[in-house]
């Protein structure tokens, strides 16, 4: 990926802790939580286009920003919090080329390949 657009991820992976510390939750939760939208790879299990569904609806910046607004508009901390969480991982992911997937298989991402795949 180029240059450019990682710099732009990496620009909205801080951004999600810089908003992360307008919580009022321990440092540690965003770590700990980080990881937790992978969990979303178990789709794979059943088959590749489950997989490549469940993956990118928890990894679409978008979904991520909607979770973000109804813990605004809902002032509910906990949902807020979720939508971080997504949104600076999404971020992450990006930052290391791991794109949206396309059903045919887990290195096939909006992105390109990745992986063993990879050219």
């Amino acid at each position: 990926m180029k240059n450019t657009l990682k710099l732009e991820e990496a620009a909205l992976f801080v951004l999600s802790i810089i908003a992360f510390s307008q919580l009022p939750f321990a440092w540690w939760w965003y770590p700990a939580l980080f990881l937790l939208p992978d969990v979303s790879m178990l789709g794979y299990l059943v088959n590749p286009r489950v997989g490549a569904m469940m993956y990118n609806i928890v990894h679409h910046k978008a979904i991520a920003l909607f979770v973000c607004g109804c813990g605004f508009a809902l002032s509910h901390q906990g949902v807020l919090l979720a939508g971080i969480i997504l949104f600076g991982h999404s971020a992450f992911d990006r930052i290391l080329g791991y794109g949206l997937k396309y059903s045919t298989s887990f290195q096939e991402t909006h992105l390109g390949t990745i992986g063993g795949k990879a050219q």
